[in-house]
């Protein structure tokens, strides 16, 4: 496994071996924060899917295909915070989105819709902590603006992440400015790294900082 500092002004990129230790370590960490939850996500994963249902119409979970480790797509799950659309959509979401029902605003604020992402994680598309899964579009648009930006695929993308926590109002024109942030966490990753950042998770929860 390989990780990248990343110079991301420039394109230039150093590379480094993961040690092993870390990566079972990170995965160990995953399973058992993943078990403990579930007692307490499940019904607010509930709560939410029985609210959007009422709020509006169509599937209550949200499925797409996102780019995971090693540039491997995977379908993640999310309960639906906008007005459903058969085709989808693909232009980003922005602040104060209309297509953002009154519900998906809670979910969004309160982080609900991203519980049912546990699951990703205890299949291993996903950790706990690491870089925000993205869009093939979006990784094929921002890799051909920074070649750095390939090396977010080094490690396994997180329901949360260091770019998350320190950029939690980032918009979709700031993904070089977070690319600064997730190659910074997978150079210095470590357990403590971890822990500090599911600390300021909490608090950027509580604060209901989301776009």
């Amino acid at each position: 496994m390989l990780v990248a500092v990343a110079q991301t002004h420039s394109n230039s990129v150093q590379i480094k071996e993961i040690p092993t230790s870390h990566l079972v370590a990170k995965r160990l960490m995953d399973v058992v924060i993943s078990i403990v939850a579930l007692p307490v996500a499940i019904p607010l994963i509930i709560l939410g899917c029985i609210a959007m249902a009422f709020n509006s119409k169509g599937p209550v979970l949200f499925r797409q295909k996102r780019v995971g480790l090693l540039g491997r797509p995977f379908t993640i799950f999310k309960i639906r915070t906008m007005v459903h659309s058969k085709n989808g959509y693909l232009d980003h979401t922005v602040k104060g989105d209309a297509r953002i029902t009154k519900v998906g605003q809670v979910l969004r604020k309160t982080k609900i819709d991203e519980l049912p992402q546990l699951l990703n994680v205890l299949r291993g598309d996903m950790s706990i902590i690491g870089p925000r899964p993205e869009r093939l579009d979006i990784v094929e648009q921002f890799s051909k603006q920074n070649d750095s930006y390939q090396y977010r695929h080094s490690i396994k993308p997180g329901i949360t992440g260091w770019a998350q926590v320190n950029k939690p109002m980032a918009t979709p024109e700031e993904n070089l400015e977070k690319l600064e942030y997730d190659l910074y966490y997978i150079n210095n990753h470590s357990l403590k790294l971890d822990v500090q950042i599911l600390a300021k998770t909490v608090g950027v929860v509580k604060k209901m900082e989301s776009l």
